[in-house]
């Protein structure tokens, strides 16, 4: 993705959610992840104007139109979902990029609070059609970069970069390999239908948000340990028996799971990349929710019980994607079998009385780019 030659008057940019099938709080560790892009996207209807002020609408939040000089975005008070966009403009400001007007008409269709992350296309949706209008010179690694730092300083979530990399980087049909430690990617075949399954998405309801201090003390969290075991990060861990060096508990899960996530992610890939049956991933995955749910403590008993219930009906594996402490599950199931899995999981709700889980199934989808 690179910058247009000369600048565009309007037009619509479009960014997806993500969901991971491997690979959750690798990103700020330096370690590895395995993102897929989803059909659903953030869509920006935006317009290059002259007078010094951004203007943001959304669809989802009618009435609810902000103003703002861009001049004056470091003190806005302004919060909730619309620091998403405005962060954005604020950084490409902070970098020295002139914007000297702009309205953005947002629509998104990635459900919110899911953890399929739809602030970051958010981030990604206006960063492209701010590239676009004004001609910036901008990398992917640019985007990427501005709408971790939109998120991290202009909303106050300790994110990495998975996100705006999977929303940024990913293409139809393959899985993105990601390695945070030395800022690489690969593109990885990952065609579930060709083998007669499909990933379920449950998103059960029960909105997280980033922002919250969970995420951000499990950051600090990596960082003692990774401090402690004497390494720059815990990527660079090698052996899941090192992190038994460490004596306070927390730490030591903490670093258990990072470290034998690596190993997921990396196990998976090898799968994938060998042209073996998709099926034999599934373990890995229950291993993952495992991992998240015992020595991250970030799942929540809606997770369990969507992936316990969609193990139960046959699923071949199963885990809790995203920051944690509510949001979705993904389940690797027979392609046949996607709404006898979704009809177990409704039931499992209704019977422990939770509110009711939505579905969809995942497609390896397009990155962002350009609609009209």
């Amino acid at each position: 993705m690179s910058a247009v030659e000369t600048p565009v008057r309007q037009g619509v940019w479009a960014a997806p959610g993500r969901v991971n099938i491997i690979g959750e709080h690798t990103d700020y560790n330096d370690g590895y992840a395995l993102p897929i892009a989803l059909p659903q996207t953030v869509t920006c209807a935006a317009r290059a104007t002259g007078d010094g002020r951004v203007r943001v609408s959304s669809r989802q939040h009618p009435g609810d139109t902000v103003d703002e000089p861009i001049a004056e975005l470091e003190r806005s008070r302004v919060d909730g979902w619309v620091r998403y966009p405005l962060g954005v403009v604020h950084e490409y400001v902070r970098r020295g990029h002139a914007i000297p007007g702009v309205e953005l008409a947002l629509d998104g269709a990635v459900p919110v609070g899911a953890g399929l992350s739809s602030s970051a296309a958010v981030e990604c949706s206006v960063a492209i059609a701010l590239r676009d209008l004004f001609a910036l010179a901008m990398t992917d690694a640019d985007l990427i970069d501005i709408g971790r730092a939109a998120e991290n300083s202009y909303v106050g979530a300790a994110t990495g970069t998975l996100d705006q990399s999977a929303s940024v980087l990913c293409t139809a049909g393959h899985a993105l390999f990601l390695d945070f430690g030395k800022g690489e990617h690969a593109q990885v075949p990952f065609d579930l239908a060709a083998a007669g399954l499909a990933l379920l998405v449950v998103d059960t309801n029960t909105p997280h948000q980033l922002a919250d201090g969970g995420y951000g003390q499990r950051r600090t969290e990596c960082e003692q340990a990774a401090t402690a075991l004497g390494v720059r990060s815990l990527r660079d861990v090698a052996e899941i028996g090192e992190v038994d060096r460490l004596t306070d508990p927390v730490l030591r899960r903490r670093a258990r799971h990072i470290v034998s996530e690596n190993a997921r992610v990396l196990a998976v890939v090898e799968a994938l990349r060998g042209g073996g049956d998709p099926r034999a991933i599934g373990p890995i995955l229950d291993a993952g929710h495992a991992s998240l749910r015992d020595d991250f403590e970030i799942s929540t008993p809606q997770l369990d019980a969507a992936a316990e219930s969609a193990r139960a009906a046959g699923a071949y594996g199963a885990r809790m994607v995203g920051g944690g402490f509510g949001g979705s599950i993904i389940a690797l199931t027979a392609a046949d079998r996607t709404e006898q899995t979704a009809g177990a999981i409704e039931q499992r709700f209704r019977g422990d009385g939770f509110a009711e889980p939505r579905t969809f199934v995942a497609v390896p989808s397009a990155g962002a780019h350009r609609v009209s």
